[in-house]
């Protein structure tokens, strides 16, 4: 049935009876053209027919296109890049430095239907891929189907084989995860397996956000650390490590008031673009996934707590002429001084003796619940999966409080020690760490631990311990000009063996901050090393205490990252730096 024969009235919708109507007219015309023997008007309006039929289609195209540009879930950054299966966005440090990239790579085919020369294919191919297995070659040269041979072709690799013109060798493009600076803060940034799932550090942490960032949503994932100022950690801690060879190192720098992690090193070391073929000990990340009794650094928190609980002032007295007996133990100090000691006396003589006394007069249920709100009890709250639960005493009698008064008894992590000294520094608010950056002049709601009076002692406190010539145990971490504080840190390590701890193995640390001078929220950085382990040798008279082999690598990295952070050296103090200091060796606890 033609549609002259349905008629204009034949459709009752208003667009249809419309186009029926035109086209029923058309039709007409074509008849009329015939019947008046004009051909031509009979072809001019067949073309004009075809004409408006396409530009009907393209009409319905642009507007299809634009409908699914504007208003489909593509255009709503609602999910991961489609097509590109694992991609991942950059990853920058917070300067806008390329830390981690998605680059093209291509695998490597052979597909023997179509290889001419097999006999030649399989030379060319194994004098281009020396690294290639013959076995595997001849697989796939001499098989019956397309085999894959190799995977990670650089752009100029796969061009010099494509230039041989071999029959049958193709090649896929695939994205690879690339890391520009290899080693440099590889235990922070992490790495990704061959489907591109983050399996450790920023890229597990922030694993959706990067794949996001691959859709273009929210541009590069940006972290805190500063690459000059990594540089320059990774490079004293290494020196460290070579000069007294511990089993192991660990390196941090953090902004104590935003608690942004600004520098963070693990020693041994691997390249993330190497993963695979690094060792469980290198990958290991020891400053978030390793616990340590930490030794004299506790002190610091000792004495904090009970300047905060009002049980003693920094002039109250400690008699540390004889050693302590509690209950069945019996406290000794390692370099005695056999002397009544006040409390900063107590801080930079690392007494034993006089902390074990403070911490008794608090009393194990506030210094407990101290640490528990210094976060010493739970692992650190940062992005890293990898932070570590410390091991915690069961108890609290009054062992347990003279032993973790000075750093025995409790095992946490560096990431905890400094998120812990970060509310210590900061006039007394806890923060959690963050490898994100933070926007400019941002200082995330803190929770009160500390008052700001208490805060304000310790910067003094910290300070003397570290003024050369004043007797205490960080003199060697001094910077002239730059008004460091600090304190040094030696814990013995139980050793299963004897069944006690053992005087020959020690976790040599000290904890580092400056300036502090200022007031409580003036910018103020806190720094961290640590070795496990470590060997004294000549320069250090024997000894491997954290005094002697990590104050001196905390004082050297903090003379070289003062100028990235914007901390300008004192003149006024240099005259006080430049006095004599360690005339005679002490162990530097």
């Amino acid at each position: 049935m033609s549609l002259s024969n349905l008629g204009p009235g034949g459709v009752h919708s208003p667009l249809w009876r419309w186009v029926v109507e035109r086209v029923w007219r058309l039709e007409h015309a074509f008849e009329r053209s015939r019947a008046a023997a004009r051909p031509e008007d009979d072809t001019r309006i067949r073309i004009f027919l075809v004409m408006g039929f396409f530009g009907f289609c393209f009409v319905g195209v642009s507007l299809g296109a634009g409908w699914s540009a504007l208003f489909s879930r593509a255009g709503q950054g609602g999910g991961y890049a489609q097509g590109v299966e694992g991609a991942r966005g950059d990853v920058v440090d917070r300067n806008g430095k390329l830390l981690a990239v998605d680059l093209a790579h291509y695998a490597l085919y052979v597909d023997p239907r179509e290889v001419w020369d097999a006999k030649e294919t399989r030379a060319a191919l194994g004098r281009a891929l020396p690294q290639v297995p013959a076995k595997r070659l001849d697989k796939a040269v001499f098989g019956d189907h397309r085999a894959f041979v190799l995977g990670g072709l650089t752009p100029d690799e796969k061009d010099a084989i494509f230039n041989l013109g071999l029959p049958g060798v193709t090649f896929e493009e695939q994205e690879r995860r690339m890391y520009p600076l290899g080693p440099t803060a590889a235990h922070l940034i992490g790495f990704v397996d061959s489907g591109g799932k983050g399996l450790a550090g920023a890229e597990r942490a922030l694993d959706d956000p990067i794949r996001k960032a691959a859709g273009g949503e929210g541009g590069p994932a940006q972290l805190s650390i500063d690459v000059r100022v990594q540089a320059a950690l990774e490079d004293e801690l290494r020196k460290a490590a070579e000069e007294f060879t511990p089993k192991g190192a660990v390196g941090l720098v953090t902004n104590v008031h935003t608690g942004e992690i600004l520098g963070m090193a693990s020693w041994p070391d691997y390249d993330a673009n190497k993963a695979g073929g690094a060792t469980d000990d290198q990958r290991l990340n020891r400053a978030a996934a390793s616990v340590y009794e930490m030794g004299s650094t506790f002190k610091a928190f000792t004495v904090a707590i009970g300047l905060d609980t009002g049980v003693a002032t920094a002039a109250s007295t400690f008699d540390a002429r004889e050693p302590y007996k509690l209950g069945y133990r019996t406290i000794h100090d390692y370099h005695a001084t056999k002397a009544v000691l006040n409390l900063v006396e107590v801080f930079q003589h690392s007494s034993n003796i006089g902390t074990a006394m403070l911490a008794e007069r608090v009393g194990g249920q506030r210094l407990s619940q101290y640490f528990t709100n210094l976060g010493l009890t739970k692992p650190a709250k940062v992005e890293l999966q990898e932070s570590a639960r410390p091991l915690t005493p069961r108890k609290w009698d009054q062992d347990t409080v003279a032993s973790t008064s000075f750093g025995h008894g409790m095992n946490i992590s560096p990431l905890a020690l400094a998120q812990a000294m970060n509310a210590l520094l900061n006039g007394g608010e806890m923060r959690p760490l963050t490898i994100r950056k933070l926007p400019p002049g941002v200082r995330p709601e803190g929770r009160r631990v500390l008052s700001e009076h208490t805060s304000a002692e310790m910067l003094k406190i910290m300070r003397a311990n570290v003024v050369p010539g004043e007797g205490g145990s960080g003199g060697k971490a001094d910077v002239p000009g730059l008004s460091v504080g600090g304190k040094t840190g030696t814990g013995e390590k139980y050793d299963p063996a004897i069944r006690r701890y053992n005087h020959q193995r020690q976790v040599s640390s000290f904890a580092a901050t400056f300036p502090t001078d200022g007031p409580l929220e003036a910018d103020r950085y806190f720094v961290l090393i640590l070795l496990d382990e470590p060997k004294g040798n000549a320069n250090s008279f024997g000894f491997s205490t954290g005094g002697w082999v990590a104050a001196p690598a905390a004082g050297r990295v903090i003379e070289r990252i003062a100028p990235f952070l914007g901390v300008k050296r004192k003149t006024e103090l240099v005259t006080i730096a430049n006095s004599p200091k360690n005339a005679a060796p002490e162990a530097g606890l």
